[in-house]
């Protein structure tokens, strides 16, 4: 087993060949990739629970929803507590909560302990375990490769998703929803001991200093334990909102959800079979997009540590809003060679926009209060994603089809455009916190 290094003789430790800052990274990709996966299985229990019970899609969906909500509204706390008590107590909590909530749902007779089991505890943990967590290791231990880092981290989240979903889905088949359930909850175990043993709260804990250290960056100091977790997540928003800049990131990063988990991951099914495409031939190419989605999101961490973020933003926004302009032309019912350029361009732009959002933050509101301002800014693109999700379906309640909600959600990608380009070219560091 890998063991920190020793102290040099002159007080200070060695470094490593390994630096840690690689150690802590594994752990951290390894446990994205379980949250993303703990945020996948209550879709494929909407049916089961429906055929056992007779709860109704929307009541189950109504937990799903206080998930989601939760992934997101908890970002900047849980990034907040991560300065109070240190990383691994933060994430220890959070897996023993998923574990919790999903063993739970085995014994449950009622819609209320659904809400309870899988819309708050499992909610409370992915929620302690989302982008904030990926802003807060890059910030802490790399100086050096933090794009690259950052897009690494982000891609675990649609590789939980692709290693899991196809075998929840199996498990639900063939040997029953509890089955699921009680994977989910043992992998949540599964992956404690990891935690408890080489997550490290920061390099100073180590005698280290941030991976690519320099004396002129140095990386941000140990935070003081003091105060208020909430209270410090409340007044970084509270500072944070003064700034321009942050609501340019915000209302982009709203658009963000809109037009991936609000939009795309939600209708894209229901659209595609609106135009004769079979369900499943429609589900396929969303798997696809989440396999492109990794290849895209670490290309877009190598390209932040090279490419002024702004300028990547730019882009994304502006290449997504074309691909969702020409959706509604693409739709028929097969798949056109036309149809795998949109779903491959797609899924590299799925979640690009993060490592140069991260940075942004990072760069305008220090390296400490960064993750915490990131925090705020996911949960922005959380509530974009449900307003999209609500609102598409009422575009398709009122006039027949979704082309108006594409129409509409490449007019806000053009938007998201011009607000990040709006971002002054050279940060003025906020002071907040």
């Amino acid at each position: 087993m890998t063991t920190p290094p020793a102290p040099a003789p002159s007080g200070r430790t060695a470094e490593p060949r390994l630096h840690w800052a690689w150690v802590v990274a594994s752990v951290a990709f390894v446990t994205l990739v379980g949250a993303a996966a703990f945020r996948s299985v209550p879709g494929v229990l909407i049916e089961p629970l429906h055929d056992e019970f007779g709860w109704s899609h929307g009541l189950i969906g109504s937990a799903v929803s206080l998930n989601l909500m939760l992934f997101g509204l908890m970002s900047p706390f849980a990034a907040a507590l991560m300065d109070r008590f240190g990383v691994r107590p933060v994430v220890t909590f959070a897996l023993v909560m998923v574990s919790v909530g999903s063993g739970l749902t085995v014994f449950m007779t009622e819609p209320w302990q659904l809400i309870l089991s899988w819309g708050l505890l499992v909610g409370l943990g992915t929620g302690s375990m989302s982008m904030a967590f990926v802003a807060t290791i890059t910030s802490r231990w790399f100086v050096a490769r933090r794009g690259l880092v950052s897009g690494i981290l982000t891609a675990g989240n649609a590789t939980g998703q692709l290693i899991f979903l196809p075998v929840v889905a199996w498990l639900a088949t063939h040997h029953g929803w509890r089955t699921a359930a009680l994977l989910a909850s043992l992998a949540a175990l599964a992956v404690l001991p990891l935690v408890l043993l080489f997550l490290r709260n920061h390099p100073a804990d180590l005698g280290l200093r941030a991976f690519g250290a320099t004396d002129a960056d140095p990386g941000p100091p140990p935070h003081q334990h003091v105060g208020s977790s909430a209270g410090r997540a409340l007044s970084v928003l509270r500072d944070a909102a003064r700034s321009r800049t942050f609501w340019l990131l915000a209302g982009g990063f709203a658009i963000c959800g809109m037009t991936t988990n609000g939009l795309i991951a939600t209708h894209f099914v229901p659209a595609a079979h609106d135009h004769g495409m079979p369900a499943t031939t429609a589900a396929s190419l969303l798997a696809v997009v989440g396999i492109f989605d990794v290849v895209g999101t670490i290309a877009s961490g190598w390209l932040t540590d090279k490419v002024d973020p702004r300028l990547l933003l730019v882009g994304y926004y502006a290449l997504r809003g074309v691909g969702l302009m020409a959706l509604p032309a693409l739709m028929s019912p097969h798949v056109e060679p036309s149809m795998w350029v949109f779903i491959i361009v797609y899924g590299l732009d799925w979640v690009a926009t993060v490592p140069p959002t991260v940075a942004l933050c990072r760069e305008w509101f220090g390296a400490a209060a960064g993750p915490i301002v990131f925090g705020w800014v996911f949960a922005s693109h959380q509530v974009g994603a449900a307003i999209a999700a609500t609102g598409a379906g009422v575009v398709r309640d009122v006039t027949g089809g979704y082309d108006p909600a594409f129409y509409a959600a490449a007019g806000l990608c053009a938007v998201a455009a011009v607000m990040s380009y709006a971002i002054r070219r050279t940060p003025q560091p906020v002071t907040v916190g």
